[in-house]
């Protein structure tokens, strides 16, 4: 079995306690995926496996053995960005760029839980499944992606503009 990391086959780690965050950045030179806190409390570290958004840092490697997991460097390339990753550079959604990537990962999956009708804090109807695609539910599901510069307002200007396709709502 192997890990497919950004469409590529990689062995599991043989040392089991390798994190899947070491996995990426050390051993496969993947360094887009930052390691901030080592906790699991900043998100810098968030990647997507099968599609689910995750913390990297907390995960052990082998237990992605057969899985799908994407990195930052997997969305897009210097010039082939994806969408999102454009338009956080037209709305200025990074300054210093090291929770970037894990922005970037948790907003793709974020979107497609919005998508699912999967429900946050801030959703008022719980058995609603076309949850509304407002600024609040935006800010409360990337809640967990810490951004030490105060980026949000761009951040969520890219995500409202790539996703929504409309003016943030108040």
């Amino acid at each position: 079995m192997s890990i497919i990391v950004n469409g590529r086959a990689v062995a599991p780690p043989t040392d089991p306690r390798v994190s899947l965050l070491d996995l990426l950045r050390e051993h496969e030179g993947l360094t887009g995926t930052k390691k901030g806190c080592n906790q699991g409390a900043c998100g810098a570290c968030t990647v997507l496996v099968d599609g689910e958004r995750i913390l990297s840092c907390l995960a052990l490697a082998v237990q992605y053995d057969g899985c799908s997991v994407t990195t930052v460097e997997g969305l897009g390339t210097p010039g082939d960005l994806h969408p999102l990753q454009a338009a956080f550079v037209e709305h200025d959604g990074f300054q210093c760029g090291y929770c970037t990537p894990g922005q970037l990962c948790s907003a793709m999956a974020m979107v497609e839980e919005l998508r699912r009708g999967v429900p946050s804090h801030v959703t008022g109807d719980l058995s609603a499944t076309d949850i509304p695609f407002t600024a609040d539910e935006l800010r409360e599901r990337m809640s967990g992606n810490l951004c030490r510069c105060g980026a949000y307002n761009g951040m969520v200007d890219a995500i409202m503009e790539t996703f929504a396709q409309k003016e943030p709502a108040e």
